[in-house]
């Protein structure tokens, strides 16, 4: 039987000035996210609601795009390279997902 792994078994290492970028980028959609509750706790309009919800979704879209573009550019180009050619159908998995 084949033993299943956990979904964090793989690590990928990031410069420290990247991971940092990165950081910032989540604590910005945190604030984002906290401040969309707020609105809705103190009952806001709700179109303002869906304006600022819109633009934490892109905030997290394009925190996406970044991690998308390292995981190809790096962890993918490094595989392929070293013959791990299954990287391309963890890739093609991974894009269902976000497609969903």
């Amino acid at each position: 039987m084949e033993e299943k792994k956990c979904c964090c078994s793989k690590t990928t290492l990031r410069d420290e000035e990247v991971k940092h970028d990165l950081i910032v980028r989540l604590n910005r959609i945190e604030g984002q996210i906290r401040g969309i509750k707020n609105m809705v706790e103190k009952d806001a309009y709700c179109a303002d609601i869906l304006v600022q919800s819109s633009a934490a979704s892109a905030a997290i879209n394009s925190f996406n795009r970044e991690i998308m573009d390292s995981h190809v550019k790096g962890c993918v180009a490094r595989d392929i390279k070293l013959g791990k050619d299954e990287v391309v159908d963890e890739l093609v998995a991974l894009m269902h997902k976000l497609m969903k």
